[in-house]
């Protein structure tokens, strides 16, 4: 197997570059609609949190300790999802992710894998949370 020298940033794609060096949905919702987290092998961590209106994600917003390849599969995430229903969102894959930063390299899949895992449990912890309404009025410890 022939192993392939790493990318510069430059000689990444356009969507690359632009989704590991946004910082606009980087970060923590106060009170988040639904959060995921993810851990993977490599030992990076990825969480994901929602914010949904009348069916629709109005914002997600994640936090890394990782690599910049997380990163950039993260903000791929909240870019690719925000504004979408529900529905669609369960539609997105890691292959979609992948597409969109086209230069991910194959030794770095297990990166999109992580933030689309993390995402479908922030849709889930947001599932569970309509069915669990009555919770909400009290504090979480």
């Amino acid at each position: 197997m022939e192993k392939t020298s790493p990318r510069t940033f430059l000689e990444h794609s356009p969507h690359f570059q632009e989704m590991v060096s946004r910082v606009d949905r980087y970060g923590t919702l106060e009170r988040p609609d639904g959060y995921g987290k993810r851990v993977g092998d490599c030992g990076d961590t990825i969480e994901l949190f929602l914010s949904v209106r009348g069916g629709q994600l109005q914002m997600v917003t994640f936090k890394v300790e990782g690599c910049a390849n997380t990163v950039a599969c993260g903000n791929t995430v909240s870019f690719l999802m925000e504004g979408r229903t529900l529905a669609d969102a369960w539609q997105l894959t890691p292959e979609n992710v992948i597409a969109f930063l086209e230069t991910l390299s194959p030794d770095h899949h297990h990166c999109a894998e992580l933030a689309v895992g993390a995402f479908y449990n922030a849709l889930a912890d947001f599932n569970r949370r309509q069915q669990e309404a009555w919770k909400k009025p009290y504090p979480r410890r």
